[in-house]
């Protein structure tokens, strides 16, 4: 694959999403050539629009349900809609593409003999009725409910990657993703923290659903790329799976109470039912990364929540001159 020079080709699926972008500009910074596949239903094209001129980034437009035929030297699979108001749009779609694109990669992966990444997700613990969630926790999910294409599929796709290691010797890494934002969320994805930001700005209600006690823990985008990489670095003999998120734990009232004080909003805040399956609380424990990776994240909420606020103001400031020109 090198032999015409040292640099590494790398794939990222889902590499025009949210995680995926930021993943790419970190592996171009260190020198790499970088795929970046995505079918672009929740990725846009706008996420590595900076990147349009850059002579080692290619992109690609594909669906990973499919087979790739492709030639490179690491694997990084992050293709899968994250959000229940996107996942839940097409909940058949949404397992196929944890499920059979771990498939199709992990068959290139095997026949490349090459490292895979999976990005996993804190949703394989569903409900948890353990607190803070470890690694050892197998989880309390609803395998018929409305969440379930996401959650059990990818927990599907970890089996399956523990599977093809465990049967073809195949190096993988899996690391469970905790609640993460920052610049280049979905405005309209239905998470918390883009949802509250959106309507602050925009001087709407901030719809908190159930009574707001519920609980999160929010990992900045930056800290949890630095997890990533670290990881696969690490000895190939440490797989995981791994809890990569900031260990600080809100309710969604301080959450909304924050944003509306950064945002300097006057926005009232509403309660709406609470959805089905919604876990009441989410802490990940990462004593697991502190110690294998010397991982720790570094920017606490306020300081994310200012610098992700900035991005949401620039980007609606240029819809609404976008619409004033058309109009």
């Amino acid at each position: 694959m090198r032999t015409y020079n040292d640099r590494k080709r790398v794939l990222v699926t889902g590499g025009a999403g949210f995680l995926g972008s930021h993943l790419i500009d970190r592996l171009l910074a260190r020198g790499d050539d970088v795929l970046c596949v995505d079918n672009l239903f929740t990725g846009s094209r706008r996420n590595i629009a900076h990147l349009d001129s850059h002579p080692r980034l290619e992109f690609m437009r594909h669906d990973v349900t499919f087979p790739l035929y492709v030639e490179v030297d690491e694997i990084w699979n992050l293709a899968c809609p994250a959000s229940p108001v996107h996942y839940q749009h097409d909940p058949v779609q949404t397992t196929k593409t944890s499920v059979h694109g771990a498939i199709n990669l992990l068959g290139l992966a095997k026949r490349l003999r090459v490292p895979i990444f999976q990005a996993s997700t804190s949703e394989v613990y569903g409900d948890p009725v353990v607190h803070p969630q470890p690694e050892s926790y197998w989880g309390h999910v609803n395998p018929i409910g409305t969440r379930s294409c996401y959650d059990e599929g990818k927990r599907c796709a970890e089996t399956l990657f523990f599977d093809y290691h465990r049967q073809h010797g195949l190096d993988i890494k899996v690391v469970r993703i905790f609640n993460t934002y920052g610049p280049r969320m979905h405005p309209n994805d239905g998470r918390v923290v883009s949802n509250f930001i959106v309507q602050a700005l925009q001087g709407q209600d901030i719809t908190v659903y159930g009574n707001g006690q519920q609980t999160r823990s929010f990992c900045y985008v930056d800290d949890l790329i630095n997890g990533f990489l670290a990881f696969m670095a690490a000895p190939a003999e440490f797989i995981g799976p791994v809890n990569l998120g900031n260990p600080g734990e809100f309710t969604m009232l301080e959450l909304a109470q924050k944003v509306i004080a950064l945002t300097g909003s006057r926005s009232a805040i509403v309660h709406q039912p609470l959805p089905s399956d919604d876990p009441l609380q989410r802490k990940p424990d990462i004593r697991l990364a502190q110690e294998r990776l010397g991982w720790t994240p570094k920017i606490d909420l306020d300081a994310g929540l200012a610098l992700t606020i900035a991005y949401f103001d620039r980007l609606l400031s240029q819809q609404g001159e976008v619409t004033q020109l058309a109009a």
